[in-house]
């Protein structure tokens, strides 16, 4: 097989292809705010229909999954492609050089509310198929896709989707394409994500404000305590002395030290771009505490007067929220059991309270199905693609690997610079149209591949 034919429907389809992600682009999907959701799944719905994909819409307790099928063969290999169809809200509107909902080309790049989050990748997979279909015939290996509502909002019905519907998402491989390539601009396979627990730390006082004069050294000032507490929690080097913390933690194999090693790091690019002139660590420490080791953040804290000029007070509250990144094998509900009876035995009097979690995920680097994938978008792009054994943020990419049992690898179609959840989201055409070709080949490729594949 040959990729003439599929490099010349692009170039000839292209205003046609264009217009049909506009469409889509067009249909908000704001699922924070309910706002054109179920008219943006039957839009979904009736274009999957119209690659021939056998599809149907699946209620949960939120949003609806659009799910789809083409099963050839139930000895064939089975690829599964997840995506979301839902989008973040626009605001500020006056920040965007033109509507958000109305897709604008500038530039070579697509301009426009999920265009890269995640409408523009979601279609380039469908528009592969479309391709593969009309240039080769019939597909040689099965496909299965979920499409969800609710990525945006913490795909709070996802988990409990997959684990009531495990034989119906039976697969052998999960294709997720989704996020940003690498800064340099190269291709990036992950392999996972960092998982996450959020808490909420609150110390009391007084039962109300009291005068900083007429009570002070009397009173005392739940700031101080709650200062105290979360300073006990680390040592100097920021590791954290809670016990059990880090329990079970999975230690990073040689093949994913190495390609740690592999990424390209610019200590001076990377510091001028997150705003810190001090980064000083060498690229594999960077990577390392990046995608491979769990986090203890402080994301905010409130306690008494912050206002203009002063207001002379002991606070009778004060709190701090926290959002703690975790890796490969932790478990949320562990990890705050330790937290709570660490505070518990510190203060019985300090409350804590569990705000949400994710689990993380990794697939293994050493599985032969990695090597197949990083071979197909090393032909796809003609640049061989990073490998980076797990996101350094948090996505619901466990509930295949965990819930399903089933290896994950994420794609990133978008540019890194896709400017997602911000105004002025955008594409670049190349970043689309070279997902259509890398669908394309993904399908080929995994045929061959399934001529060997045991099941």
């Amino acid at each position: 097989m040959t990729f003439d034919e599929v490099d010349e429907m692009i170039s000839s389809h292209k205003e046609e292809f264009l217009e049909q992600l506009f469409t889509f682009i067009r249909q908000k999907s704001i699922s924070t705010e309910n706002e054109g959701m179920t008219e943006c799944a039957d839009l979904l719905k009736a274009y999957m229909e119209e690659s021939g994909i056998e599809t149907k819409i699946m209620q949960t307790e939120g949003h609806p999954i659009v799910y789809g099928e083409m099963v050839r063969d139930k000895h064939s290999f089975t690829l599964l492609i997840y995506g979301h169809y839902d989008v973040q809200p626009a605001d500020p509107l006056d920040q965007w050089v033109s509507p958000p909902f109305d897709p604008t080309i500038r530039d070579g790049r697509v301009y426009g509310r999920g265009t890269g989050d995640n409408k523009g990748q979601l279609m380039a997979q469908l528009l592969g198929i479309k391709i593969y279909k009309e240039v080769f015939g019939d597909l040689p290996i099965n496909l299965k896709f979920v499409f969800e509502g609710e990525e945006e909002k913490g795909s709070v019905n996802l988990p409990r989707f997959v684990s009531d519907n495990q034989e119906l998402l039976k697969a052998d491989l999960v294709y997720t394409a989704d996020g940003s390539s690498h800064y340099s601009g190269s291709p990036l396979i992950l392999l996972g994500a960092r998982g996450m627990l959020s808490i909420e730390i609150t110390v009391k006082g007084a039962e109300w404000d009291n005068h900083s004069g007429n009570t002070g050294n009397i009173v005392p000032n739940p700031a101080w305590k709650l200062i105290d507490l979360l300073h006990s929690m680390k040592d100097e080097n920021g590791d954290v002395l809670i016990e059990g913390f880090y329990d079970y933690i999975r230690s990073p194999s040689e093949k994913e030290m190495e390609l740690l090693r592999q990424l390209p790091f610019d200590q001076k690019k990377i510091g001028s771009k997150i705003g810190y002139s001090g980064l000083t660590m060498d690229g594999e420490s960077y990577y390392r505490k990046l995608t491979m080791e769990p986090t203890f953040n402080i994301s905010g804290m409130e306690s008494g007067y912050t206002g203009g000029g002063v207001k002379t007070i002991i606070p009778a509250t004060a709190s701090a929220k926290m959002d703690i990144r975790l890796v490969a094998d932790q478990d949320p509900s562990y990890v705050y059991d330790r937290i709570s009876d660490y505070i518990k035995e510190y203060d019985p009097d300090m409350e804590v309270e569990f705000l949400g979690s994710m689990k993380p995920s990794r697939t293994s680097a050493d599985m032969k199905i990695v090597d197949v994938v990083t071979n197909v978008v090393h032909q796809a792009y003609n640049t061989k693609p990073l490998i980076q054994p797990s996101l350094s943020g948090s996505l619901p990419d466990y509930v295949w690997t965990s819930i399903l049992q089933t290896p994950s690898i994420i794609m990133p179609y978008a540019n890194f610079d896709q400017r997602n959840h911000s105004p002025n989201e955008n594409i670049k055409l190349d970043s689309f149209f070279g997902g259509i070709k890398c669908t394309c080949t993904l399908i080929e490729r995994l045929g061959e591949y399934d001529k060997s594949f045991e099941k």
